[in-house]
């Protein structure tokens, strides 16, 4: 038998009124993780893999659409936003047409509606209200956002509101949208509206935009699209925190996720002053290719309430094939935070001491490891250079290089240099380390080359956080004026000197030549803005 939710607060009744959703058939508030996945199941949304999480699959869209995104252009944002290919304007009078069509057809239909937080931070919380038709989807919202104690839900008030109806297709030539897909955000209304995706991803990332525009402009915090987590106090008592940058697939959630070190979060923080905080409540990891030898944690972190997302059984068996991608490259697994051992409570932290750009460098020429100076810094956080990696947006098959600025172009509604200075004002007052580090290829391009070994990129990172590469001899890159350390605890030294992994020098330095050109041509763009020794970085 379902179990189903009674909604008897006062409260409860008039804000679910408010929201539009009087004429649903049944509306099932707040329902804990149990129940939700009765629910799923009674649905045929998912099945249960031996370890008891529920596998679910997204549907047509297996990873975002950039290109169906859109932020609604008033009063507002009209001279905010930094308008173009990234955020799209859209039509305040088309915004509401669709809001309107979504509850028609809400109504005579079951919803779940879960109330959740954003920014672990008490100064800088958000509360949200998330309205879906499908079980699974509210309970990885239970796990992406922050939960809030029961005592605290009776008198809630959304600050903000997302609508996410599968099920819902626009009209583009009436709805003003590209497809019949679309995700809208509306800083206004505070609403976000999302329809013709089953992809959860698209939730998670439309919060992180908000808190993108409302921290920086309204509070001056810098909101950053990083994962975190902190060691061991240093020897003066300071804190040990360290963050770590980068595109989806680059190693955020992976590197991250370290036994030795307190997980804060995998994918989203705020920075203010001396103090990091964590967006979310939970992790939203890649599992292709997952082992319980490579990341212990995340994959003994796949058990009952963890959502699986487009993964497949072995034939025959309720274990999971994590190295099948028959349907995606960009399979995934949502749950709590509280699933990592040790994880931080609350995920707080103090300012941090070392920074890690993540880069998956399908070039190959990029050294596995090198540290910046404080104008490399800036320069390679405007660049944000890296390789979309298949499967994570739509049409990716395969790695393309790209330049995403502050490693999260997708998601940054204001121009890009508001962000970059919060950051250069941050890194100079507390005196952090800022290390550049590959992921991606070393020995030859994608395709010729080979992925630098995971337990090689762990071990550069524990020695530039014990501190093991301060004394280290540094050679200088030929082409990026990057420094290399010559010599790592637990690395190959023929590793870290990128241009002594491929057979043909030459090759490699044309190869180089090549991307430092393209590193040129897209920062010409802030040339203009930015200070000259920034420029020179280069």
């Amino acid at each position: 038998m379902i179990a189903t939710k009674t909604i008897a607060s006062a409260p409860a009744t008039s804000l679910l009124a408010r929201l539009g959703l009087a004429e649903c058939r049944s509306i099932y508030l707040n329902l804990s993780p149990a129940e939700l996945v009765e629910h799923a199941l009674a649905r045929s949304e998912g099945v249960l893999t031996e370890t008891g999480a529920l596998m679910c699959d997204t549907g047509t869209f297996t990873g975002r659409s950039p290109k169906d995104k859109f932020i609604v252009c008033d009063d507002k944002t009209r001279d905010t936003v930094e308008w173009g290919d990234i955020n799209q304007p859209f039509e305040s009078e088309k915004f509401e047409q669709l809001r309107l069509k979504m509850l028609a057809y809400l109504a005579e239909k079951d919803v779940y509606v879960r109330y959740a937080r954003a920014c672990a931070s008490p100064a800088y919380r958000l509360n949200i209200a998330v309205v879906t038709t499908q079980a699974w989807q509210s309970l990885f919202c239970n796990h992406l956002f922050l939960r809030p104690a029961p005592a605290e839900l009776a008198d809630f008030e959304p600050d903000w509101t997302i609508l996410c109806v599968p099920g819902f297709q626009a009209d583009p030539a009436t709805d003003g949208t590209r497809k019949a897909n679309f995700t809208l955000v509306d800083f206004s209304r505070k609403m976000i509206l999302i329809g013709g995706s089953g992809y959860a991803g698209e939730i998670k990332k439309g919060i992180f935009t908000v808190l993108n525009f409302v921290l920086p402009v309204e509070r001056r915090v810098l909101s950053m699209h990083c994962s975190a987590n902190i060691g061991a106090e240093g020897p003066n008592g300071s804190p040990d925190t360290a963050l770590f940058f980068g595109l989806s697939g680059t190693g955020k959630t992976t590197l991250s996720a370290d036994p030795e070190r307190r997980l804060i979060g995998d994918d989203e923080h705020g920075w203010a002053g001396d103090e990091i905080f964590n967006f979310e409540g939970g992790c939203y990891a890649k599992v292709i290719n997952l082992s319980a030898e490579r990341e212990p944690q995340i994959y003994h972190a796949i058990r009952f309430g963890a959502v699986l997302e487009n993964t497949r059984f072995f034939p025959g068996t309720r274990k999971v094939d994590y190295d099948n991608r028959s349907v995606t490259e960009n399979t995934r697994t949502a749950y709590p935070i509280d699933y990592i051992p040790d994880a931080a409570a609350p995920s707080v932290a103090g300012a941090p001491r070392n920074i890690f750009f993540l880069t998956a460098d399908a070039f190959g020429v990029l050294p596995p490891i090198s540290r910046l100076t404080a104008e490399q810094a800036m320069y390679h956080f405007l660049s944000g250079y890296t390789s979309k990696l298949a499967g994570t947006e739509m049409g990716i098959t395969e790695p393309v290089a790209t330049f995403s600025t502050c490693f999260g172009a997708a998601f940054l509604p204001l121009p890009p240099v508001r962000y970059a200075e919060l950051l250069g004002e941050l890194i100079e007052k507390y005196n952090v380390n800022v290390w550049l580090i590959n992921t991606g290829w070393t020995g030859g391009p994608y395709g010729t080359g080979r992925r630098i070994r995971l337990d090689f990129t762990r071990a550069m990172i524990r020695a530039a956080l014990k501190g093991e590469l301060v004394a280290a001899t540094y050679i200088t890159h030929p082409v990026f004026g990057l420094r290399m350390p010559t010599t790592c605890p637990g690395v190959p030294h023929q590793l870290l000197d990128p241009q002594q992994t491929w057979i043909n020098q030459e090759e490699y330095l044309a190869k180089a030549a090549e991307l430092a050109s393209a590193f040129e041509d897209n920062f010409r763009r802030f040339e203009s803005v930015m200070k000259t020794e920034t420029i020179e970085a280069a």
